[in-house]
Protein backbone atom coordinates (compact mmCIF):
# COMPACT_ATOMS: atom_id res chain seq x y z
CA UNK A 1 0.00 0.00 0.00
CA UNK A 2 3.52 2.61 0.77
CA UNK A 3 4.51 2.05 -2.85
CA UNK A 4 0.74 2.40 -4.34
CA UNK A 5 0.09 5.15 -2.59
CA UNK A 6 3.13 6.87 -3.36
CA UNK A 7 3.06 10.45 -5.56
CA UNK A 8 3.86 8.84 -8.89
CA UNK A 9 1.33 6.25 -8.77
CA UNK A 10 -1.48 8.63 -6.84
CA UNK A 11 -0.79 11.48 -9.35
CA UNK A 12 -3.04 9.72 -12.38
CA UNK A 13 -5.57 8.93 -10.08
CA UNK A 14 -5.91 12.17 -8.78
CA UNK A 15 -6.22 13.65 -11.95
CA UNK A 16 -8.91 11.08 -12.71
CA UNK A 17 -11.06 13.00 -9.98
CA UNK A 18 -11.25 16.00 -11.67
CA UNK A 19 -12.30 13.98 -15.09
CA UNK A 20 -14.93 11.79 -13.80
CA UNK A 21 -15.58 12.63 -10.71
CA UNK A 22 -15.28 11.21 -7.41
CA UNK A 23 -18.48 9.05 -7.62
CA UNK A 24 -16.94 7.96 -11.11
CA UNK A 25 -13.86 7.16 -9.42
CA UNK A 26 -15.09 5.08 -7.13
CA UNK A 27 -16.94 3.14 -9.89
CA UNK A 28 -14.21 2.83 -11.85
CA UNK A 29 -11.24 1.83 -9.71
CA UNK A 30 -13.90 -0.55 -7.98
CA UNK A 31 -15.34 -2.28 -11.04
CA UNK A 32 -10.96 -2.61 -12.49
CA UNK A 33 -9.92 -4.38 -8.76
CA UNK A 34 -13.05 -7.07 -8.94
CA UNK A 35 -12.97 -7.67 -12.47
CA UNK A 36 -9.01 -8.31 -11.76
CA UNK A 37 -10.10 -10.40 -8.55
CA UNK A 38 -12.66 -12.62 -10.34
CA UNK A 39 -10.51 -13.10 -13.53
CA UNK A 40 -8.01 -14.95 -11.32
CA UNK A 41 -9.86 -16.29 -9.25
CA UNK A 42 -11.76 -18.35 -11.95
CA UNK A 43 -8.76 -18.99 -14.07
CA UNK A 44 -7.39 -20.16 -11.60
CA UNK A 45 -9.86 -22.77 -10.28
CA UNK A 46 -10.87 -23.24 -14.13
CA UNK A 47 -7.21 -24.32 -15.45
CA UNK A 48 -6.52 -26.52 -12.56
CA UNK A 49 -9.76 -28.40 -13.03
CA UNK A 50 -9.13 -29.14 -16.56
CA UNK A 51 -5.78 -30.24 -15.72
CA UNK A 52 -6.87 -32.69 -12.99
CA UNK A 53 -8.99 -34.27 -15.50
CA UNK A 54 -6.21 -34.38 -18.35
CA UNK A 55 -4.56 -36.45 -15.14
CA UNK A 56 -7.44 -38.73 -14.59
CA UNK A 57 -7.72 -39.87 -18.16
CA UNK A 58 -4.40 -40.96 -17.73
CA UNK A 59 -5.02 -43.26 -14.46
CA UNK A 60 -8.21 -44.87 -15.84
CA UNK A 61 -7.29 -48.20 -14.04
CA UNK A 62 -5.76 -47.13 -11.02
CA UNK A 63 -7.15 -45.62 -8.09
CA UNK A 64 -7.27 -41.61 -7.34
CA UNK A 65 -4.22 -40.73 -6.44
CA UNK A 66 -2.83 -37.89 -3.71
CA UNK A 67 -0.35 -36.60 -6.79
CA UNK A 68 -3.64 -35.44 -8.75
CA UNK A 69 -4.70 -33.43 -6.31
CA UNK A 70 -1.91 -32.11 -4.61
CA UNK A 71 -0.87 -31.07 -8.93
CA UNK A 72 -4.35 -29.37 -8.83
CA UNK A 73 -3.87 -27.80 -5.65
CA UNK A 74 -0.83 -26.18 -6.81
CA UNK A 75 -1.94 -25.29 -10.48
CA UNK A 76 -4.61 -23.69 -9.27
CA UNK A 77 -2.43 -21.39 -6.90
CA UNK A 78 0.27 -20.50 -9.28
CA UNK A 79 -2.30 -20.07 -12.11
CA UNK A 80 -4.43 -17.35 -9.39
CA UNK A 81 -1.14 -15.67 -8.75
CA UNK A 82 0.47 -15.44 -12.23
CA UNK A 83 -3.04 -14.06 -13.78
CA UNK A 84 -3.06 -11.41 -10.83
CA UNK A 85 0.27 -10.29 -11.30
CA UNK A 86 0.09 -9.87 -15.09
CA UNK A 87 -3.14 -8.10 -14.78
CA UNK A 88 -1.80 -5.99 -12.22
CA UNK A 89 0.97 -5.02 -13.94
CA UNK A 90 -1.10 -4.43 -17.28
CA UNK A 91 -2.95 -2.32 -15.20
CA UNK A 92 -0.31 -0.09 -13.34
CA UNK A 93 1.48 0.43 -17.01
CA UNK A 94 -2.15 1.45 -18.19
CA UNK A 95 -2.61 3.89 -15.67
CA UNK A 96 0.43 5.48 -15.92
CA UNK A 97 0.79 5.58 -19.65
CA UNK A 98 -2.86 6.94 -20.80
CA UNK A 99 -4.55 7.74 -16.82
CA UNK A 100 -7.16 6.47 -14.88
CA UNK A 101 -10.13 7.22 -17.86
CA UNK A 102 -8.53 4.83 -20.36
CA UNK A 103 -9.41 1.92 -17.45
CA UNK A 104 -13.04 2.27 -18.78
CA UNK A 105 -11.90 1.26 -22.38
CA UNK A 106 -9.80 -1.33 -20.52
CA UNK A 107 -12.76 -2.96 -19.33
CA UNK A 108 -14.99 -2.71 -21.94
CA UNK A 109 -12.25 -4.21 -24.30
CA UNK A 110 -11.53 -6.96 -21.80
CA UNK A 111 -15.62 -7.91 -21.62
CA UNK A 112 -15.64 -7.77 -25.05
CA UNK A 113 -12.99 -10.17 -25.29
CA UNK A 114 -13.79 -12.62 -22.48
CA UNK A 115 -17.26 -13.07 -24.20
CA UNK A 116 -15.89 -13.46 -27.75
CA UNK A 117 -13.64 -16.04 -26.04
CA UNK A 118 -16.18 -18.01 -24.31
CA UNK A 119 -18.48 -18.33 -27.30
CA UNK A 120 -15.26 -19.48 -29.65
CA UNK A 121 -14.94 -22.34 -26.81
CA UNK A 122 -18.58 -23.27 -26.79
CA UNK A 123 -19.07 -23.52 -30.27
CA UNK A 124 -15.42 -25.51 -30.54
CA UNK A 125 -16.37 -27.88 -27.85
CA UNK A 126 -20.07 -28.20 -30.03
CA UNK A 127 -18.86 -28.75 -33.12
CA UNK A 128 -15.64 -31.22 -32.25
CA UNK A 129 -15.28 -32.28 -29.01
CA UNK A 130 -11.84 -30.79 -29.12
CA UNK A 131 -11.46 -32.33 -25.13
CA UNK A 132 -12.11 -36.16 -24.39
CA UNK A 133 -13.39 -34.41 -20.76
CA UNK A 134 -16.67 -32.75 -22.33
CA UNK A 135 -17.67 -36.01 -24.12
CA UNK A 136 -19.74 -38.40 -22.30
CA UNK A 137 -19.31 -41.23 -25.00
CA UNK A 138 -15.28 -41.08 -24.42
CA UNK A 139 -15.57 -43.57 -21.93
CA UNK A 140 -17.09 -46.19 -23.83
CA UNK A 141 -14.02 -47.27 -25.36
CA UNK A 142 -12.07 -47.47 -22.60
CA UNK A 143 -15.22 -49.56 -20.69
CA UNK A 144 -15.29 -51.82 -23.57
CA UNK A 145 -11.70 -52.18 -22.94
CA UNK A 146 -11.85 -52.93 -19.42
CA UNK A 147 -15.17 -55.85 -19.82
CA UNK A 148 -12.48 -57.65 -22.98
CA UNK A 149 -10.00 -57.87 -20.06
CA UNK A 150 -12.36 -59.08 -17.72
CA UNK A 151 -13.82 -61.46 -19.96
CA UNK A 152 -10.47 -63.26 -20.46
CA UNK A 153 -9.71 -63.36 -17.13
CA UNK A 154 -13.01 -64.91 -16.02
CA UNK A 155 -11.97 -67.41 -19.19
CA UNK A 156 -8.79 -68.11 -17.49
CA UNK A 157 -10.48 -68.66 -13.99
CA UNK A 158 -12.90 -70.73 -15.44
CA UNK A 159 -10.66 -73.18 -17.42
CA UNK A 160 -8.09 -73.46 -13.86
CA UNK A 161 -10.98 -74.72 -11.92
CA UNK A 162 -12.07 -76.88 -14.41
CA UNK A 163 -8.44 -78.69 -14.60
CA UNK A 164 -8.24 -78.77 -11.19
CA UNK A 165 -11.60 -80.26 -10.64
CA UNK A 166 -10.91 -82.79 -13.26
CA UNK A 167 -7.77 -83.80 -11.65
CA UNK A 168 -10.20 -84.13 -8.28
CA UNK A 169 -12.64 -86.09 -9.87
CA UNK A 170 -9.71 -88.49 -11.44
CA UNK A 171 -8.27 -89.10 -7.93
CA UNK A 172 -11.04 -89.56 -5.61
CA UNK A 173 -13.47 -91.29 -7.86
CA UNK A 174 -14.31 -93.65 -5.24
CA UNK A 175 -15.35 -90.92 -3.25
CA UNK A 176 -18.31 -89.44 -4.94
CA UNK A 177 -19.63 -87.28 -1.81
CA UNK A 178 -16.37 -85.87 -1.15
CA UNK A 179 -16.07 -84.54 -5.31
CA UNK A 180 -19.82 -82.97 -5.28
CA UNK A 181 -18.44 -81.01 -2.47
CA UNK A 182 -14.99 -80.14 -3.69
CA UNK A 183 -16.98 -79.14 -7.26
CA UNK A 184 -19.50 -77.02 -5.16
CA UNK A 185 -16.70 -74.96 -2.78
CA UNK A 186 -14.57 -74.19 -6.10
CA UNK A 187 -17.90 -73.10 -7.85
CA UNK A 188 -18.88 -71.04 -4.67
CA UNK A 189 -15.61 -69.60 -4.58
CA UNK A 190 -15.70 -68.53 -8.25
CA UNK A 191 -18.95 -66.67 -8.38
CA UNK A 192 -17.93 -64.80 -5.65
CA UNK A 193 -14.15 -63.74 -7.08
CA UNK A 194 -15.93 -62.89 -9.87
CA UNK A 195 -19.12 -61.13 -8.30
CA UNK A 196 -16.54 -58.97 -6.21
CA UNK A 197 -14.48 -57.86 -9.03
CA UNK A 198 -17.00 -57.03 -10.77
CA UNK A 199 -18.14 -55.00 -7.63
CA UNK A 200 -15.13 -53.43 -7.60
CA UNK A 201 -14.27 -52.12 -11.16
CA UNK A 202 -18.05 -50.94 -11.58
CA UNK A 203 -17.62 -48.96 -8.06
CA UNK A 204 -13.77 -47.66 -9.65
CA UNK A 205 -15.90 -46.68 -13.04
CA UNK A 206 -18.36 -44.57 -11.30
CA UNK A 207 -16.34 -43.09 -9.00
CA UNK A 208 -14.04 -42.23 -11.76
CA UNK A 209 -17.08 -40.89 -13.60
CA UNK A 210 -18.54 -38.90 -10.82
CA UNK A 211 -15.24 -37.44 -10.30
CA UNK A 212 -15.35 -36.14 -13.65
CA UNK A 213 -18.48 -34.84 -14.18
CA UNK A 214 -17.88 -32.97 -10.61
CA UNK A 215 -14.87 -31.38 -12.30
CA UNK A 216 -16.57 -30.38 -15.61
CA UNK A 217 -19.43 -29.00 -14.07
CA UNK A 218 -16.98 -26.91 -12.18
CA UNK A 219 -15.03 -25.87 -14.94
CA UNK A 220 -18.30 -24.49 -16.60
CA UNK A 221 -19.37 -23.45 -13.46
CA UNK A 222 -16.18 -20.88 -13.61
CA UNK A 223 -15.97 -20.10 -17.35
CA UNK A 224 -19.09 -18.50 -16.84
CA UNK A 225 -18.30 -16.77 -13.68
CA UNK A 226 -14.83 -15.68 -15.58
CA UNK A 227 -16.91 -14.75 -18.29
CA UNK A 228 -20.10 -12.77 -17.33
CA UNK A 229 -19.30 -11.96 -13.53
CA UNK A 230 -17.78 -8.59 -14.04
CA UNK A 231 -20.62 -7.09 -16.68
CA UNK A 232 -22.59 -5.83 -14.25
CA UNK A 233 -19.78 -3.68 -12.67
CA UNK A 234 -18.41 -2.38 -16.56
CA UNK A 235 -21.85 -1.18 -16.94
CA UNK A 236 -22.48 0.91 -14.28
CA UNK A 237 -18.79 2.02 -13.92
CA UNK A 238 -18.99 3.00 -17.93
CA UNK A 239 -22.58 5.19 -16.88
CA UNK A 240 -21.11 6.69 -14.02
CA UNK A 241 -18.11 7.23 -15.34
CA UNK A 242 -19.35 9.23 -18.49
CA UNK A 243 -21.91 11.25 -16.58
CA UNK A 244 -18.22 12.42 -14.72
CA UNK A 245 -16.52 12.92 -18.29
CA UNK A 246 -19.90 15.32 -19.81
CA UNK A 247 -19.48 17.46 -16.41
CA UNK A 248 -22.01 16.28 -14.47
CA UNK A 249 -19.66 14.59 -11.87
CA UNK A 250 -20.38 16.75 -8.75
CA UNK A 251 -24.10 16.19 -9.18
CA UNK A 252 -26.52 14.39 -6.80
CA UNK A 253 -28.82 13.19 -9.29
CA UNK A 254 -25.27 10.95 -10.28
CA UNK A 255 -25.75 8.92 -7.54
CA UNK A 256 -29.43 8.37 -8.20
CA UNK A 257 -28.65 7.22 -11.45
CA UNK A 258 -26.02 5.21 -9.99
CA UNK A 259 -28.17 3.43 -7.64
CA UNK A 260 -31.26 3.31 -9.56
CA UNK A 261 -29.14 0.99 -12.23
CA UNK A 262 -27.71 -0.95 -9.71
CA UNK A 263 -30.93 -2.51 -8.09
CA UNK A 264 -32.40 -2.53 -11.37
CA UNK A 265 -29.42 -5.07 -12.86
CA UNK A 266 -29.88 -6.84 -9.27
CA UNK A 267 -33.56 -7.38 -9.65
CA UNK A 268 -32.76 -8.97 -13.15
CA UNK A 269 -30.01 -10.92 -11.92
CA UNK A 270 -32.54 -12.57 -8.87
CA UNK A 271 -35.24 -13.07 -11.06
CA UNK A 272 -33.69 -15.13 -13.38
CA UNK A 273 -34.05 -18.80 -12.89
CA UNK A 274 -32.17 -20.65 -11.80
CA UNK A 275 -29.97 -18.08 -9.93
CA UNK A 276 -26.40 -19.08 -11.38
CA UNK A 277 -23.20 -18.89 -9.23
CA UNK A 278 -21.78 -16.28 -11.63
CA UNK A 279 -24.92 -14.02 -11.37
CA UNK A 280 -24.46 -14.03 -7.54
CA UNK A 281 -21.31 -12.61 -7.30
CA UNK A 282 -22.19 -10.26 -10.34
CA UNK A 283 -24.59 -8.94 -7.65
CA UNK A 284 -22.19 -9.00 -4.85
CA UNK A 285 -19.17 -7.44 -6.75
CA UNK A 286 -22.11 -4.88 -8.12
CA UNK A 287 -22.83 -3.36 -4.33
CA UNK A 288 -19.32 -3.68 -3.13
CA UNK A 289 -18.33 -1.48 -6.25
CA UNK A 290 -20.73 0.85 -4.76
CA UNK A 291 -19.88 0.97 -1.64
CA UNK A 292 -16.28 2.00 -2.72
CA UNK A 293 -18.19 4.96 -4.50
CA UNK A 294 -19.44 5.79 -1.26
CA UNK A 295 -16.07 5.86 0.48
CA UNK A 296 -14.64 7.85 -2.25
CA UNK A 297 -16.94 10.49 -2.21
CA UNK A 298 -17.52 10.67 1.63
CA UNK A 299 -13.63 10.60 1.83
CA UNK A 300 -13.63 14.07 -0.44
CA UNK A 301 -17.00 15.52 1.83
CA UNK A 302 -14.88 14.79 4.75
CA UNK A 303 -12.29 17.39 3.42
CA UNK A 304 -14.81 19.74 2.58
CA UNK A 305 -16.19 20.04 6.66
CA UNK A 306 -12.66 19.67 7.84
CA UNK A 307 -11.97 23.17 5.91
CA UNK A 308 -15.22 24.57 7.61
CA UNK A 309 -14.26 23.66 10.97
CA UNK A 310 -11.25 25.53 10.27
CA UNK A 311 -12.24 28.49 8.64
CA UNK A 312 -14.96 28.79 12.09
CA UNK A 313 -11.27 28.48 14.10
CA UNK A 314 -9.97 31.56 11.80
CA UNK A 315 -7.79 29.23 9.10
CA UNK A 316 -8.94 30.23 5.85
CA UNK A 317 -8.22 28.11 3.32
CA UNK A 318 -7.64 28.44 -0.64
CA UNK A 319 -10.66 26.87 -2.82
CA UNK A 320 -7.70 25.35 -5.12
CA UNK A 321 -6.04 23.82 -1.86
CA UNK A 322 -9.30 22.63 -0.67
CA UNK A 323 -10.03 20.93 -4.40
CA UNK A 324 -6.28 19.56 -4.23
CA UNK A 325 -7.05 18.57 -0.68
CA UNK A 326 -10.26 16.20 -1.29
CA UNK A 327 -8.92 15.39 -4.97
CA UNK A 328 -6.02 13.82 -2.93
CA UNK A 329 -8.13 12.25 0.04
CA UNK A 330 -10.58 10.81 -2.58
CA UNK A 331 -8.03 8.75 -4.88
CA UNK A 332 -6.06 7.76 -1.85
CA UNK A 333 -9.42 6.43 -0.47
CA UNK A 334 -10.50 4.70 -3.76
CA UNK A 335 -7.63 2.67 -4.05
CA UNK A 336 -7.35 1.76 -0.73
CA UNK A 337 -10.71 0.59 -0.35
CA UNK A 338 -10.74 -1.32 -3.44
CA UNK A 339 -7.78 -2.94 -2.72
CA UNK A 340 -9.63 -4.05 0.85
CA UNK A 341 -12.78 -4.98 -1.03
CA UNK A 342 -10.59 -7.02 -3.18
CA UNK A 343 -9.23 -8.87 -0.87
CA UNK A 344 -12.62 -10.12 1.19
CA UNK A 345 -13.69 -11.17 -2.89
CA UNK A 346 -10.26 -13.37 -3.14
CA UNK A 347 -10.57 -15.15 0.25
CA UNK A 348 -14.28 -15.50 -0.18
CA UNK A 349 -14.04 -17.08 -4.01
CA UNK A 350 -11.69 -19.36 -2.21
CA UNK A 351 -13.47 -20.20 0.34
CA UNK A 352 -16.37 -21.37 -2.30
CA UNK A 353 -13.60 -23.98 -2.85
CA UNK A 354 -12.39 -25.25 0.26
CA UNK A 355 -15.74 -25.19 1.49
CA UNK A 356 -17.27 -27.67 -1.00
CA UNK A 357 -14.44 -30.19 -0.41
CA UNK A 358 -15.06 -34.04 0.98
CA UNK A 359 -14.71 -33.82 5.19
CA UNK A 360 -12.37 -36.30 4.82
CA UNK A 361 -9.16 -34.12 2.96
CA UNK A 362 -10.35 -31.04 4.97
CA UNK A 363 -7.29 -30.79 7.25
CA UNK A 364 -4.48 -31.52 4.71
CA UNK A 365 -6.33 -29.00 2.44
CA UNK A 366 -5.90 -26.37 5.42
CA UNK A 367 -2.57 -27.67 5.86
CA UNK A 368 -1.69 -27.53 2.17
CA UNK A 369 -3.30 -24.24 1.60
CA UNK A 370 -1.79 -22.07 4.14
CA UNK A 371 2.03 -24.00 2.87
CA UNK A 372 1.25 -23.18 -0.43
CA UNK A 373 -0.10 -19.32 0.53
CA UNK A 374 3.02 -18.88 2.37
CA UNK A 375 5.83 -19.93 -0.37
CA UNK A 376 3.68 -17.85 -2.96
CA UNK A 377 4.19 -14.99 -0.57
CA UNK A 378 8.11 -15.86 -0.38
CA UNK A 379 8.31 -16.17 -4.68
CA UNK A 380 5.98 -12.69 -5.11
CA UNK A 381 8.02 -10.59 -2.14
CA UNK A 382 11.45 -12.52 -4.34
CA UNK A 383 10.42 -10.89 -7.72
CA UNK A 384 8.95 -7.67 -6.95
CA UNK A 385 11.35 -5.81 -9.05
CA UNK A 386 10.80 -6.79 -12.37
CA UNK A 387 6.59 -7.07 -11.38
CA UNK A 388 6.38 -3.79 -9.89
CA UNK A 389 3.94 -2.53 -7.64
CA UNK A 390 1.23 -3.10 -9.63
CA UNK A 391 1.97 -6.50 -10.53
CA UNK A 392 2.88 -7.33 -7.28
CA UNK A 393 -0.22 -6.39 -5.86
CA UNK A 394 -1.80 -8.22 -8.30
CA UNK A 395 0.14 -11.39 -7.28
CA UNK A 396 -0.45 -11.19 -3.72
CA UNK A 397 -4.68 -11.05 -4.09
CA UNK A 398 -3.72 -13.55 -6.57
CA UNK A 399 -2.16 -15.41 -3.60
CA UNK A 400 -5.19 -14.77 -1.07
CA UNK A 401 -7.13 -17.44 -3.22
CA UNK A 402 -5.23 -20.02 -1.64
CA UNK A 403 -5.74 -18.51 2.15
CA UNK A 404 -9.17 -18.12 1.43
CA UNK A 405 -9.25 -22.29 0.27
CA UNK A 406 -7.58 -23.19 3.57
CA UNK A 407 -9.91 -20.51 5.61
CA UNK A 408 -13.41 -22.06 3.80
CA UNK A 409 -11.63 -25.48 5.06
CA UNK A 410 -11.96 -24.27 8.22
CA UNK A 411 -15.06 -22.37 8.09
CA UNK A 412 -16.61 -25.83 6.67
CA UNK A 413 -14.97 -27.93 9.38
CA UNK A 414 -16.52 -25.36 12.22
CA UNK A 415 -19.94 -26.45 10.54
CA UNK A 416 -19.72 -30.07 10.52
CA UNK A 417 -19.12 -30.30 13.72
CA UNK A 418 -20.82 -32.47 15.85
CA UNK A 419 -20.94 -30.27 18.93
CA UNK A 420 -21.40 -26.69 19.69
CA UNK A 421 -18.27 -27.39 21.62
CA UNK A 422 -16.11 -28.28 17.91
CA UNK A 423 -17.74 -25.35 16.41
CA UNK A 424 -17.28 -22.94 18.75
CA UNK A 425 -13.23 -24.00 19.09
CA UNK A 426 -12.56 -24.26 15.69
CA UNK A 427 -13.99 -20.47 14.95
CA UNK A 428 -12.01 -19.33 18.09
CA UNK A 429 -8.77 -20.76 16.93
CA UNK A 430 -9.39 -19.18 13.48
CA UNK A 431 -10.72 -15.66 14.80
CA UNK A 432 -7.58 -16.07 17.42
CA UNK A 433 -4.37 -17.10 14.41
CA UNK A 434 -6.21 -14.70 11.81
CA UNK A 435 -6.37 -11.54 14.95
CA UNK A 436 -2.84 -12.32 15.71
CA UNK A 437 -1.38 -12.31 12.52
CA UNK A 438 -3.13 -9.22 11.40
CA UNK A 439 -1.74 -6.82 14.38
CA UNK A 440 -5.42 -7.36 15.80
CA UNK A 441 -7.23 -5.67 13.36
CA UNK A 442 -10.48 -6.84 14.80
CA UNK A 443 -12.86 -4.80 12.37
CA UNK A 444 -10.90 -5.95 9.33
CA UNK A 445 -10.42 -9.89 10.69
CA UNK A 446 -14.02 -9.69 11.85
CA UNK A 447 -15.49 -8.63 8.25
CA UNK A 448 -13.09 -11.09 6.60
CA UNK A 449 -14.69 -13.95 8.65
CA UNK A 450 -18.36 -12.76 8.27
CA UNK A 451 -17.49 -12.47 4.59
CA UNK A 452 -15.83 -16.39 4.64
CA UNK A 453 -18.60 -17.95 6.65
CA UNK A 454 -21.05 -15.85 3.99
CA UNK A 455 -19.59 -17.91 0.98
CA UNK A 456 -18.86 -21.06 2.92
CA UNK A 457 -22.34 -21.80 3.51
CA UNK A 458 -22.83 -20.91 -0.56
CA UNK A 459 -23.18 -24.21 -2.84
CA UNK A 460 -22.79 -22.86 -5.76
CA UNK A 461 -22.88 -26.09 -7.97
Amino acid sequence: MTGIISESLLKPVTDGVRTVGALGLGTLLGATALSTTMASAAAGVTVAALITLLLLMQKKNESTSGFVWIAAGVTASLCTTSCGAALGFIIEKHIMRSGVVALLWALGIFTVLKVFIYIAVKLAVRKWKCLSIFDPQAEKPCNETLDILQAEQREKVTVEIEKIMMALETKNSFDGEKTQDVRAACETQRRNRIELQQRKTRGLTLGQRSIQENLTNIAAKYVDLLTFSNIPMTVTASVTAALGILGFGEYRFVFVVLLVLIFCIAFMLTRSMPLNFWMFTACVGMFATFAIAVLTVHAGQEVLEMSVRMRKAGQVLSKESIAKRMDHKSALEAITSGVFVSKMFQIALGATVGSLLDQKVLNTVIVGASVTTIALVSIVEGCSVPLGIGGVTGALLGALGAAGVSTGAAAAVAFQCSSWIGTISTTAGMLSGALTIGNWDIINIGMQMCVVYMFAVINPY
